[in-house]
């Protein structure tokens, strides 16, 4: 979704770990510009501003302008990005340029609103499997999410990815097979109560009861033979 947004960057002449530490120790982020041209340029550019990008609500999906200064002005879209997993701070950034003309491929985020009638009549359980679709379009025409209704759902039912309303202008790139969510049994709780509900199992004895009279010679109850009478009668 293209968003009326520009951000100030400033052109890089050097790299390198050195030239990288000492901008992050500034406030900026390096960044590459790539894309379109033939011509990829290196340039340092706001974390706090692109940050705030990523975590809109259109995200990596965005569209903003980067007018990177004495040079282009040009709309993007956040390509990668690096982070520190303990400041949650951006360390580098891959900014793609955009045709504003050309058909993209991007992901877009899928929802599912309502109670399936399967969880509230039939006690079954709605799992979600896919929480996002690949869908090809023009820049301006990314939408910023998908709705899909998901109240008329039984037990054993399905929504696929080629159910979910394309406007015109808009190609399913997933596997239109692909589920995006259903409705399954309890097989848990059934399962549990089951268990609960069942006799108990009647235990094996132990020791087998020994019979009136045991023969003469016979083994006793640890494998031994009996010990014969040595007494003179």
């Amino acid at each position: 979704m293209r968003k009326d947004i520009t951000i100030e960057a400033q052109p890089r002449d050097s790299r390198g770990k050195n030239e990288a530490r000492r901008l992050r120790a500034a406030g900026s982020a390096p960044a590459v510009l790539y894309g379109v041209t033939d011509s990829a340029v290196a340039i340092s550019i706001n974390p706090k501003e692109v940050g705030k990008i990523l975590h809109s609500r259109t995200g990596q999906n965005t569209i903003f302008n980067v007018s990177v200064q004495g040079g282009e002005t040009t709309p993007v879209m956040i390509a990668a990005w690096q982070s520190d997993p303990v400041k949650d701070r951006l360390l580098h950034l891959d900014l793609k340029r955009v045709d504003l003309t050309k058909r993209i491929r991007v992901h877009v985020p899928v929802h599912t609103a309502g109670e399936p009638a399967g969880v509230k009549l039939q006690g079954g359980l709605h799992e979600v499997i896919t929480r996002e679709i690949e869908i090809e379009c023009l820049p301006d025409d990314i939408p910023e999410s998908f709705t899909v209704d998901v109240s008329a759902l039984n037990i054993g039912q399905a929504i696929r990815a080629n159910a979910i309303p394309m406007k015109e202008g808009m190609t399913l790139m997933s596997n239109p097979d692909a589920v995006i969510s259903h409705v399954v049994t309890m097989k848990a709780e059934e399962t549990t109560a089951t268990a609960e509900g069942a006799p108990a199992a009647t235990a094996e004895p132990e020791v087998i009861k020994k019979g009136k009279k045991e023969e003469e010679g016979a083994p006793d109850a640890k494998g031994a033979a009996p010990a014969k009478d040595t007494k003179k009668k």
